[in-house]
């Protein structure tokens, strides 16, 4: 007789559940909510970038986070943010995906999708994906089984996990283990992952939702040299297929994966350029970098 599955985790609490229970206003609304990924407009980058941030500011309380902020992102391509604590990093990435409104400015996924219209979980279903510093897999779950929740977050998840995959399916579950680099432990719970292994998997479960644009939040916080080296080969592999925004401050790994980097500061861009021009920026050393750069 085979084990019983372990008992199911709240899946609603992760950040690729879609919450079915949250009103909208129209019935319309709840269709383009729950819509899959394959049923929403492509976005269109054919005359520019795929994302498009233009004088956005953002205050808490008196505290401008976000000062008149612009930034493009293009289709494909990897960029990484850098910034001193403050800056708004974070607060930029949540304009981005919806968990914060900004006061004024534009954000535009493609030339014509306008981010401010939708909600968080709509954002999401988009093709925004965004991985947050420590990992959220669910712990309890095979590796397998966490891509499998991932692949179906669309669709009701406490009935997903006992559905049965299609070969095409099966295949897609291989294809992304292969590219986070964790074929052959698809049935080791994810609990039981080293610290780097989870934050592959978690990668992969955002590929597993296709997305266009994957917004990573200090990836390699914690990791071994050699996970270091290998999360670093992931993510430039993602780059062209997918648009890779990384937010990170181990400036070794930042020069190991960067064609261009952007310097936040109090809320606004400071200077954008390849590693080298950055590192000799005398406003970056001044306020981030320091003299021994």
């Amino acid at each position: 007789m085979n084990a019983p599955r372990p008992k199911l985790e709240p899946l609603e609490r992760h950040p690729l559940f879609v919450p079915y229970d949250v009103p909208l206003a129209t019935a319309a609304e709840r269709e383009v909510f729950a819509a899959d990924v394959r049923d929403r407009p492509v976005p269109d980058v054919s005359h520019g970038p795929i994302l498009y941030l233009e004088g956005v500011s953002v205050s808490f309380d008196g505290f401008r986070a976000l000062n008149e902020l612009s930034l493009y992102i293009d289709d494909g391509e990897l960029r990484c943010i850098i910034g001193p604590n403050g800056a708004g990093k974070t607060t930029m990435m949540d304009v981005i995906t919806g968990k914060t409104r900004p006061d004024v400015g534009q954000v535009f996924f493609g030339q014509t999708t306008n981010l401010l219209e939708l909600r968080e979980a709509e954002i999401a279903q988009l093709g925004i994906g965004r991985k947050f510093q420590k990992p959220t897999v669910f712990q309890g779950h095979s590796v397998f089984e966490n891509l499998e929740l991932a692949m179906k977050a669309d669709k009701r998840a406490r009935t997903s996990l006992f559905a049965r995959l299609s070969g095409e399916q099966r295949d897609r579950i291989a294809e992304v283990l292969a590219t986070v680099g964790l074929l052959g432990c698809e049935a080791t719970l994810a609990g039981t992952l080293s610290h780097g292994q989870k934050q592959w998997l978690e990668i992969g479960m955002l590929l597993m939702q296709d997305p266009r644009l994957l917004l990573v939040d200090e990836p390699v916080a914690g990791m071994t040299e050699q996970e270091t080296e290998q999360t670093a080969a992931l993510l430039t592999s993602l780059a062209g297929r997918h648009s890779v925004v990384v937010v990170e401050h181990d400036m070794a790994f930042v020069r190991s994966i960067a064609r261009k980097v952007t310097v936040l500061h109090e809320g606004h861009v400071l200077a954008e350029g390849d590693m080298d021009a950055i590192q000799a920026d005398p406003k970056v050393i001044e306020v981030y970098l320091g003299e021994g750069a």
